[in-house]
C-alpha cells in the first residue's frame, strides 16, 4: 500500500483512518491514535441543532486544541439549511474538512431521521449534501460523507446514492459494509464497497470488521478501496494502526506492545482525558477506555469491576499502573487476545462505532 493520500488540499501520511465514534473519538483519543500510526481522524458527531452548540458536550466535541491537522468534523442532522449552517459554524472554529454522517445506526439518531436513516430519503440526503458543499466549496473545505450499504437487505442503495453524492461534489466517501438494520451484528460485506469503488472516481474508504493485519490486506485487495477506516478494533488497542501499517508495508507482524509501553500510553491518555473532562466526568468516562484496554487480558475482568468502583482520578491512575505492573511480572509483552471489542454490539450501537 503506497504511503500518502490526497484529500482535497491535504496530503495525509497514510491510508489508515480512525472512524468517528460518538463518546469515543474525542480529542485525546484521536491524538493517541494519530501518534500510534493513524493517518487521519474524524471528530465525534456534532449536532446541527444550533440551540445545542453552546452545550458542554458539543463544546468538548468541537475542541481541537493542539490537534494535528487536518481537522475533520462530522456533522449530523436532517435539515439542509441547518446542516449548511453547522458546516459554516465549525469551519469558523477551525474545521478544515466537513464530514456528513449518514452511517450512524443508533436508534436515538435514526428515530429523528438522521444518520443512516437519511438513506431512506434519497431526495433529502442529496439536498443536504448539495447545501453543505455549497457552503464549504467557496471556503476551500472538502466535504466527505460516511454511510452504510443501505437501510436493509432489501434497500441497499449505496451505489445509487454514491453516484449522486459524487456528482454533487463529495470529495471522499466512506462505506460501512452493513445495513442500518444489521447494526453491528453479523459480518460486514464488501461487495457493495467494491461496486461503489469501481463506479466512482473519488476516493472510497472501506469500513467494517477490519480488526487484524490480514483482514486489512484482504479488504483492500477485494474492494480496491483507497483507504481503510477502523473503529471498534481501535478501542483499547490504539496501536492497531502501526500494526496494520507495518504488515501492509512488509508482510510481517509487528510485535505486540510491551506491558510497560501499554501502561505508559494508557496513563498518558488518561491524563489528557481528565484534562478535557475534569475529574468528576473524566473518571467516569475513562472507565470504558480502561475496560477496553484490559478486556481479554489475564485478570482483566476482575480489574475492570474493581476500577468501576473508583471515584477519583488519582485512584484510577494508580490502580491502572499497579495492574499493569502486576501483569508485567509474568508477561513482557501484551498477551494475544481476540480482536478487540468486535462482539460488543451494545456499546457500538450507543457509540455509533464503525
Amino acid at each position: 500500500m503506497p504511503p500518502g493520500f490526497q484529500l482535497g488540499p491535504f496530503t495525509l501520511p497514510n491510508r489508515l483512518f480512525v472512524a468517528p465514534m460518538a463518546g469515543v473519538t474525542d480529542r485525546p483519543f484521536r491524538q493517541l491514535c494519530r501518534r500510534l500510526g493513524a493517518g487521519y481522524a474524524v471528530s465525534e458527531m456534532v449536532t446541527s441543532r444550533k440551540e445545542l452548540w453552546g452545550s458542554l458536550k458539543t463544546s468538548r466535541r468541537a475542541d481541537h486544541t493542539g490537534e494535528p491537522g487536518p481537522i475533520a468534523v462530522q456533522i449530523a442532522g436532517t435539515d439542509a439549511a441547518m446542516m449548511a449552517e453547522a458546516a459554516a459554524y465549525n469551519i469558523d472554529r477551525g474545521a478544515q474538512i466537513i464530514d456528513i454522517n449518514m452511517g450512524c445506526p443508533a436508534k436515538k439518531v435514526c428515530n429523528k431521521w438522521a444518520g443512516s436513516a437519511l438513506m431512506r430519503n434519497e431526495a433529502l440526503a442529496l439536498e443536504i449534501v448539495e447545501a453543505v458543499v455549497d457552503v464549504c466549496t467557496p471556503r476551500g473545505v472538502p466535504v466527505t460523507l460516511k454511510m452504510r450499504t443501505g437501510w436493509s437487505l432489501e434497500e441497499r442503495n449505496a451505489l445509487r446514492l454514491a453516484r449522486a453524492f459524487e456528482a454533487a461534489g463529495i470529495a471522499m466517501l466512506t462505506i460501512h459494509g452493513r445495513t442500518r438494520e444489521q447494526g453491528y451484528k453479523g459480518l460486514a460485506e464488501y461487495d457493495t464497497i467494491a461496486a461503489v469503488k469501481a463506479a466512482l472516481s473519488i476516493p472510497v474508504v472501506a469500513n467494517g470488521d477490519i480488526n487484524s493485519p490480514e483482514k486489512a490486506r484482504e479488504v483492500l485487495a477485494y474492494t480496491g478501496a483507497d483507504a481503510l477506516m477502523i473503529g471498534r478494533a481501535a478501542q483499547g488497542r490504539p496501536w492497531i494502526f502501526r500494526e496494520l501499517a507495518h504488515y501492509l508495508a512488509t508482510g510481517e507482524h509487528l510485535p505486540a506492545p510491551t506491558v510497560v509501553e501499554a501502561r505508559d500510553l494508557l496513563t498518558e491518555h488518561l491524563h489528557d482525558h481528565y484534562g478535557l473532562y475534569g475529574e468528576l466526568s473524566g473518571v467516569r468516562s475513562a472507565r470504558k477506555h480502561i475496560g477496553w484496554a484490559v478486556r481479554g487480558l489475564p485478570g482483566g475482568e476482575a480489574f475492570r469491576q474493581h476500577m468501576n468502583t473508583l471515584e477519583h482520578c488519582d485512584q484510577q491512575l494508580q490502580a491502572l499502573r499497579d495492574w499493569f505492573d502486576d501483569l508485567g511480572q509474568t508477561h513482557d509483552r501484551l498477551p494475544a487476545i481476540l480482536a478487540a471489542n468486535d462482539e460488543d454490539t451494545a456499546d457500538a450501537e450507543e457509540a455509533c462505532a464503525a
